[in-house]
């Protein structure tokens, strides 16, 4: 289904007269799905546990993992004007793959000792503060290797979802979601080139 929507919002921006990478960046796009939101509306609705709910959640995390290589996919194809050749491309790619490689490893074998560190001293505080230094730091990480931040948050919550730890930090993160999901909206919508979208409201309608 996710390859399927791609190809033919890919095919209709190519069929629009626009050149294949843009059409392949905004097909993408408009397939993934918010999951925050779905899971919201499936909570709210009380339809997590029914069948229908469960074969959402399935596409949603199908889709939070295609999110990965899409970004990088993305990255490599970012225009770099003339003077990038493809051994700079490539060099590109290999040091965002090796910071990929850097925060897994580092997140399989050091996130477990950290916690277990910080729970002898039993303040919540000070393991809610790790976890977000924990996302914020990935999220420089990919940022200095050349990738996007979003992809070290995203790469960050799926390390500590692995973690021993994960229940009391899910606990622990929960009076925090509802702001954080704010703050993230925000800073998506701050992000938004106001003038861009007034010069180019016809085509986006």
């Amino acid at each position: 289904q996710v390859g399927l929507a791609m190809a033919a919002l890919v095919w209709v921006g190519v069929a629009l007269g626009y050149p294949l990478v843009p059409s392949f960046v905004a097909g993408t796009g408009f397939v993934l799905t918010s999951t925050a939101i779905v899971m919201q509306m499936l909570d709210e609705r009380r339809a997590m546990a029914l069948p229908k709910g469960r074969r959402i959640v399935a596409i949603l995390l199908l889709e939070d993992l295609a999110i990965v290589p899409l970004l990088a996919l993305v990255a490599f194809l970012a225009p770099g004007g003339a003077e990038v050749t493809l051994a700079d491309r490539l060099i590109s790619v290999g040091v965002g793959l090796a910071a990929i490689a850097a925060l897994v490893v580092a997140g399989r074998y050091l996130l477990d000792p950290m916690f277990r560190l910080l729970a002898r001293f039993g303040a919540r505080e000070v393991m809610t503060a790790a976890a977000l230094l924990v996302v914020l730091g990935a999220a420089v990480l990919m940022q200095v290797g050349g990738l996007s931040m979003a992809m070290g948050a995203f790469l960050a919550g799926v390390l500590l979802s692995e973690s021993t730890f994960r229940h009391q930090l899910e606990a622990d993160v929960e009076p925090f979601r509802g702001l954080l999901l704010g703050l993230f909206f925000l800073s998506v919508g701050m992000a938004l080139d106001l003038a861009i979208i007034a010069r180019n409201w016809q085509v986006i309608a």
